[in-house]
């Protein structure tokens, strides 16, 4: 799975054929800097890939992104500037686009569903702004509306969020189209070596999406946990990619790696982020789940393992800080990948929260012959050396244990 940059340049041309499917279509509205790319990014994905509906006189202002796997297409308009010229242009770009899409062979293109950006790290939602999205959407007088707090990292900045939302809508004439308020986190938000915001919402907001469709365009039931599933997979490669950098970092101890507890924040760090990401976070039953997944992972036992193996090697001649960084970034990305292989059977209802001698039995299997196997293929790759020896461990990691390097 490919590690997720939040743009979505370079996308390649969608063929006429696949420009027909039966898809609803969000036109994503909201000032520039708010995070528009990086969220377009964690709901449509990898495939991302720009088409071209309208006339060249719109498609100039709007990119409009869509992706076999994804049940809508994603239009995105440019920002909504202070400057009083440049909210014009949006404006006309957004009331082109409708005038295009109501034209006779182009009901594909309708819009159906608008996603209003907005800033949760800005502390008031301006009534300038929410006059431009008024006068941008005139034309979709019931057009549902599901504004999307970005950068909302903790639950206190959410509930400020959600507050300071309906607060601008209030007493506005767009108020009755607005259907929700979803706070999202769109990519893992690195605080520190060992805090991390994990990517959050970005399910709740698909779902909200859905429910706004009309009802020819909401598809089924399983199709739409699959694309969920899709999503959080690849936030969640995203969050692991994350921690291993951070333990490639903070594993380079000049003791060994087994006699310290310094990956015990960053394992934590890691592991709730990813139980909130699948909802396994919420009861004393999820926690008890994720301290039997913590002790089979613990470095203090796994390390003293991997060091063994390691110095086991042949003609290996490493500093003991990168052997350290070797197996802390190892430990890590072993633990994330089999949380994620326990939460998505917990998540589709394929296994409980209770079910705590399966999670062990999975995590031990996590870090048994082929973890050992895997860390003396990184040492022996990284013998070689040539580059930056940080980023390198990195790579081979990441390549180890995903399939890729970057």
């Amino acid at each position: 799975m490919a590690y997720d940059n939040g743009k979505t340049d370079g996308a390649r041309p969608m063929p006429p054929s696949r420009q027909l499917a039966p898809k609803g279509n969000v036109l994503v509205l909201g000032n520039s800097g708010v995070g528009k790319s990086t969220l377009i990014n964690a709901v449509i994905g990898d495939d991302v890939a720009k088409t071209s509906f309208g006339t060249s006189g719109t498609t100039k202002e709007l990119s409009i992104y869509e992706s076999p796997s994804v049940p809508f297409r994603v239009i995105d308009s440019i920002g909504f500037e202070p400057s009083p010229i440049a909210a014009l242009r949006a404006v006309h770009a957004v009331r082109a686009w409708s005038r295009a899409s109501a034209k006779e062979g182009n009901e594909n293109t309708r819009i159906n569903v608008i996603w209003f950006c907005v800033d949760g790290t800005a502390a008031k939602l301006f009534r300038e702004t929410i006059r431009n999205l008024a006068n941008a959407v005139r034309m979709w007088k019931s057009v549902p509306i599901v504004a999307v707090v970005t950068k909302s990292y903790s639950q206190p900045d959410r509930e400020r969020n959600v507050a300071m939302v309906r607060e601008a809508f209030h007493g506005t004439r767009i108020e009755h189209n607005l259907r929700a308020i979803v706070p999202v986190v769109a990519q893992t938000y690195v605080i520190n070596d060992t805090a991390f915001a994990a990517p959050e919402g970005v399910a709740d907001l698909i779902d909200a999406t859905m429910e706004a469709m009309p009802d020819g365009l909401r598809g089924g039931a399983h199709d739409l946990q699959q694309f969920k599933l899709t999503r959080k997979r690849m936030l969640a490669q995203g969050l692991i990619g994350a921690c291993v950098a951070a333990g490639a970092t903070v594993g380079a101890v000049p003791i060994p790696i087994a006699d310290t507890l310094v990956l015990s924040p960053l394992e934590l760090a890691e592991l709730n982020g990813l139980a909130r990401l699948y909802g396994i976070d919420k009861d004393e039953d999820s926690k008890r789940l994720l301290d039997e997944v913590v002790q089979v992972g613990a470095a203090s036992v796994v390390a003293h393992s991997a060091i063994s193996a390691i110095k086991a090697i042949p003609g290996i001649d490493l500093a003991a800080s990168v052997v350290n960084a070797i197996v802390a970034a190892s430990i890590i990305a072993a633990l994330g990948e089999g949380a994620v292989a326990m939460f998505e059977q917990i998540y589709t209802g394929k296994r409980s929260v209770h079910d705590l001698g399966w999670a062990r039995h999975l995590m031990e299997e996590q870090f048994g012959e082929g973890f050992l196997g895997k860390v003396n293929g990184i040492t022996v790759a990284a013998q070689a050396g040539g580059k930056d020896m940080r980023q390198m461990i990195i790579e081979l990691v990441k390549a180890a244990f995903f399939g890729r390097g970057k």
